[in-house]
């Protein structure tokens, strides 16, 4: 199975392309949704997360507010820090389970983790293939204050609190430029599709030839 990287900066339409590639038949995770559950009472970051921010980051019902979790950590970059180390670890984790299980299962060609992070946590290395979604910064900015109601200062601090762009397009294999209309954003996506599945065939037919050998 072809293990892949998804990801690109905030607001630049990973989770556009997130879907297209399910409807393709990849398998897709969410890196968000899987710390949101990590951080739900009980589970594993929970308490690391609430004896670090304190008990004020709960809710009354004792769950992790993650709103003002995030003004803590978008107001502090050292408490954002923190908070990717705890939780991307175990993250690493429940993606090499949840690949593990898949392989086994023989059921999914493409395995593919959407993570807005991926060069920022240096797990890059994980994956055979990190794809890049980006947009031009204007765009990125409107995109992020109608999505979030946010002002266009906090959406600019959201933006420059990950890489810039030109870094991860260095690292990147394959890029998506969601500029244009959602169109070509799914023309661009349904291309990266057969080099992926091209890139899973090779991969495959790699194995085999190492098993014979």
């Amino acid at each position: 199975m072809l293990i892949v990287g998804l990801t690109g900066g905030i607001a630049t339409g990973k989770s556009v392309v997130a879907n297209i590639l399910r409807e393709k038949g990849c398998y897709v995770d969410n890196a968000d949704l899987l710390a949101q559950s990590l951080m739900q009472p009980g589970r594993e970051a929970f308490q690391a997360v609430v004896n670090h921010f304190g008990q004020e980051i709960l809710t009354q019902d004792g769950k992790i507010d993650r709103q003002k979790l995030g003004r803590i950590i978008f107001n502090a970059p050292e408490e954002r820090a923190t908070l990717n180390n705890l939780t991307h670890p175990l993250i690493l984790n429940k993606v090499k389970e949840k690949v593990a299980s898949l392989e086994k299962s023989g059921d999914y060609e493409i395995y593919v983790t959407e993570a807005a992070l991926i060069f920022e946590a240096g797990y890059q290395f994980f994956y055979d293939r990190v794809v890049l979604t980006f947009c031009q910064l204007e765009i990125q900015v409107e995109r992020l204050l109608k999505r979030d109601g946010l002002s266009r200062e906090e959406a600019c601090l959201k933006i420059k609190s990950q890489w810039p762009l030109d870094k991860k397009i260095q690292l990147a294999d394959y890029l998506v430029d969601t500029s244009g209309p959602l169109t070509e954003t799914i023309e661009q996506t349904e291309e990266l599709y057969l080099r992926l599945y091209h890139d899973a065939q090779l991969k495959k037919i790699g194995k085999l030839i190492r098993e014979i050998d």
